[in-house]
C-alpha cells in the first residue's frame, strides 16, 4: 500500500481567492459558507472588520480579508462568500471574494513559510501549498480568532 493513501497524511481545505490569490483553510475550522451578509457596524473597531451579524442566534464579528492583508476593498458580487469560522467557542465571518472547492493536500505538499522568512506578519500562514499546479496560501484560522478576541 502507499503511504500517500494514509488518512493521516491528508488534510482537507477550503480553497478561496482573495484578488488574484488563492487560499486555504482547514475544513475542520468552518463552520458554514454563506453568500453576502450585511454586518451592522460595531464603531471604534478596526477596518477590517466590517461589522457583526446575527446568525441563527448567534453574534458573530465579520472581517474584511482583503482590508486586514492591505488590499483594496472591492464590490460584493455574486462569487463573494462570507465563511464562518468557529474555533473553540469564538466564531468569526471571513469575507472572500469567492470559494473554490475542497481540496485534500498530503503533507509533503506544504512547505513551511519559515523557510522563506522568519517575519512575524507571517503568523497567520501555515505554509504554502502545491496543488493542480497551483499555489494555495493556508491560513492559521486559530491565530486570526485568537487575536481578534484578545484585542476586544
Amino acid at each position: 500500500m502507499d503511504d500517500r493513501s494514509s488518512n493521516k497524511e491528508i488534510k482537507q481545505f477550503v480553497a478561496f481567492k482573495v484578488g488574484d490569490q488563492e487560499f486555504g483553510a482547514d475544513i475542520h475550522k468552518v463552520s458554514i459558507i454563506e453568500k453576502t451578509l450585511n454586518p451592522a457596524r460595531v464603531p471604534t473597531t478596526p477596518d477590517y472588520i466590517k461589522g457583526v451579524v446575527n446568525l441563527r442566534g448567534d453574534i458573530i464579528p465579520i472581517m474584511s480579508i482583503r482590508i486586514k492583508f492591505g488590499l483594496p476593498e472591492i464590490e460584493a458580487d455574486d462569487d463573494t462568500r462570507t465563511i464562518i469560522f468557529k474555533f473553540n467557542d469564538a466564531l468569526l465571518g471571513v469575507i472572500v471574494d469567492a470559494v473554490d472547492e475542497v481540496v485534500s493536500l498530503h503533507e509533503e505538499d506544504i512547505d513551511s513559510v519559515t523557510t522563506i522568512t522568519n517575519d512575524r506578519s507571517l503568523d497567520y500562514i501555515l505554509g504554502i501549498a502545491k496543488y493542480d499546479g497551483r499555489l494555495i496560501t493556508l491560513l492559521n484560522i486559530e491565530k486570526m480568532i485568537t487575536e481578534l478576541m484578545d484585542k476586544q
